[in-house]
């Protein structure tokens, strides 16, 4: 897969990777990937590889992230810095306005961006996440978070993927290789996180999800009433449930909401359903002024 390579700096001083996929100008509106908080632009390969003939595909790997540099400081491992962070790359490639595909984490930063910076959000597409983060699924994640596992080979990678991310039962043993190839990094024939561990030091605590702590989002929603929007889920996710995504829909009525079967948290986006909710999205977006 063909791809341009962008390097930025961020506000703070770091430098910070983005693939650019297809034509600059095709004369349809570019589609920035917003990553999920421990995944990268290989995330979107599949949906890069699919669009990039037809229109600009940008995919960026957050601060911490991928090849992107690690922040000096942790706390700045926040949803609010990452859109800064994409804002800076979106000025330095002269694109002024994109439809968002969010997956996870990517869609909390879409979401804020519809608040921020609404000039620039012609669209979103929120991949299994929502003003509302079920406890079941925050668990897990913190459950693995912060660890940097060193594992024997892919075989091993694959068996942990498999442990930590469930929902997935009818992938082939090729879509797990896949699957762990995106979500890994090779180093000298051995799988490594992706990320910087420290991404756990501003992540809720164990006690936090337990005790409910962790804010809601639903204030975001109002600066979506205009834009088009579709809300996809995995039907096994554990951190976007059926109710959440109801309850979205009657604060947005005129959002999309689409259950990929066979998925948990999050749908890889080149199922039948989530190739029909993005092609359906673009085409909306690509007709409005």
């Amino acid at each position: 897969m063909s791809f341009r390579e962008v390097f930025y700096t961020s506000d703070d001083g770091l430098r910070l990777y983005a693939r650019d996929h297809g034509p600059r100008d095709s004369g349809r509106l570019p589609v920035l990937c917003l990553p999920g908080l421990t995944r990268n632009a290989k995330d979107f390969e599949p949906l890069a590889q699919r669009l990039g003939g037809t229109r600009r595909v940008i995919c960026p790997d957050f601060r911490g992230r991928g090849r992107s540099q690690y922040a000096g400081d942790p706390l700045t491992y926040r949803p609010d810095m990452e859109l800064s962070d994409t804002l800076l790359l979106l000025d330095a490639l002269e694109v002024q306005r994109v439809a968002v595909i969010g997956t996870s984490r990517g869609g909390i930063v879409g979401m804020i961006m519809a608040a921020k910076a609404p000039e620039r959000l012609a669209g979103l597409l929120l991949n299994d996440i929502g003003p509302r983060i079920d406890k079941s699924g925050l668990l897990r994640i913190r459950s693995y978070l912060g660890a940097d596992p060193a594992f024997s080979g892919w075989s091993a990678a694959v068996a942990a993927l498999k442990a930590t991310n469930p929902g997935f039962e009818t992938l082939t043993a090729a879509d797990w290789e896949r699957f762990a190839r995106r979500v890994f990094r090779d180093e000298k024939g051995r799988p490594r996180a992706d990320y910087d561990p420290r991404l756990a030091a501003n992540f809720p605590s164990a006690a936090d999800i337990e005790a409910g702590k962790v804010p809601e989002l639903w204030a975001l929603l109002p600066a979506l009433a205009g834009v088009p929007v579709t809300v996809l889920r995995g039907a096994h996710s554990d951190l976007l449930s059926a109710a959440t995504v109801a309850e979205m829909q009657a604060h947005l009525p005129h959002a999309a909401a689409v259950t990929v079967a066979d998925r948990g948290h999050v749908p890889f986006l080149d199922e039948p359903e989530s190739v029909a909710a993005v092609d359906a999205l673009l085409s909306e977006v690509d007709f409005r002024p």
